[in-house]
Parts: C-alpha cells; sequence; structure tokens
C-alpha cells in the first residue's frame, strides 16, 4: 500500500472496497526543482498528495514574499480558495525541491461523490482538518514567542530544518530571518 493510499484509508475513512477506485483517479506527478504547481493569479484546478520533495506557498505583500506554508512528505498542497470556489489563486507553489506527487483534478476530484457514496461526510472530514490545522497556526502566532514557535515546528518536522532554506521557514514562523539565526545558534550550542 503507498503513502497515499493509507492516508486515504487512515484519514479519510475511506473503505478498502473504495480505496482502489479512489486511487485511480490520482496520476503521478513530478515537478522539478524550480518549478510551479501553480502561481497566484492562475487557477488552480488540482490537488496533491505529496510523496517527496518540499513545495513552498507564498504570496506577495508589500515588495515582500511573504511563506504560508511549506508542504513536505504527507501533505496535502493546493489553493484550497481556488480549488473549492474557483476564484483565482492567491498562492505561488514553487517546488523548492524534485518533488513526486499523487494528484487528482478537480474534474475528477468531483467524481468522488458518485463513486464514495459518503463522500460528503468525508470531505467535510477533510476540509475541517485544513481549518483546524490553520486555526492552530494562527492561535500559535498569536500566543507564543518566536523561539517558543521555533521549538514547537522543529519537535514536529526536525527534517524540514534539514530541507529547506532557512529564510523560508523563518517566513513561514512570522519571525526574520535574522531572529530566526539567532534562535537557531543558540539552539545548536
Amino acid at each position: 500500500m503507498n503513502e497515499l493510499q493509507n492516508y486515504i484509508r487512515t484519514y479519510l475513512g475511506v473503505a478498502n472496497e473504495d480505496l482502489e477506485k479512489v486511487q485511480g483517479l490520482f496520476f503521478e506527478q513530478e515537478i522539478k526543482k524550480g518549478g510551479y504547481f501553480c502561481k497566484a493569479g492562475q487557477y488552480c484546478d488540482k490537488l496533491s498528495f505529496v510523496k517527496s520533495g518540499y513545495l513552498r506557498f507564498y504570496a506577495n505583500a508589500e515588495g515582500k514574499e511573504v511563506t504560508q506554508w511549506l508542504a513536505g512528505p504527507g501533505y496535502f498542497a493546493t489553493d484550497l480558495g481556488s480549488f473549492i470556489f474557483d476564484e483565482r489563486s492567491r498562492w505561488t507553489i514553487h517546488a523548492l525541491s524534485d518533488c513526486s506527487m499523487f494528484t487528482i483534478q478537480l474534474k475528477d476530484y468531483r467524481r468522488l461523490e458518485g463513486i464514495i457514496s459518503n463522500w460528503q461526510q468525508l470531505e467535510n472530514r477533510f476540509i475541517s482538518s485544513c481549518f483546524i490545522a490553520l486555526e492552530n497556526r494562527v492561535f500559535r502566532h498569536l500566543s507564543l514567542q518566536a523561539e517558543e514557535r521555533y521549538d514547537l515546528l522543529f519537535s514536529e518536522n526536525k527534517e524540514l530544518f534539514q530541507q529547506v532554506p532557512q529564510q523560508y521557514i523563518a517566513s513561514m514562523l512570522g519571525m526574520s530571518p535574522e531572529t530566526f539565526s539567532r534562535i537557531r545558534a543558540k539552539k545548536l550550542s
């Protein structure tokens, strides 16, 4: 069983008999380092499960790139507002390394309701988990000091700190590269 099947079965609760049908709607996609999953202003009509590599979600704010999220193995990637509500993408999603993903196009995603009898319930669970993750990130930004945010992310995803340039992690954590470097140096000493 591959990573996508395991996620679908474990986190979405898709029954084994529906698993092959769902898996069949996904295709393997590769994006080379420096390539784009989607660009701000375009429509994002796909949802991908990252098998390997890292994607950076960012936007330009006052001439500065702000990293919203870093998706690595085991995470989904899309611009949810664009994918679900057919809006132009707010985020540019860029490959920081060679990426391998399982991807489903929007037209096939919409077919899931006809394939899985309780798809509405499963989709609500999936979108709710995305919302809860966002709530947790906002709460952390509002309630934790920079060093605490660093420690929490490091404890949850050490691999990220070895694979992604520091300035992107700093931006995602809402701190300057200098603050990030100072905290990192303190932790390494």
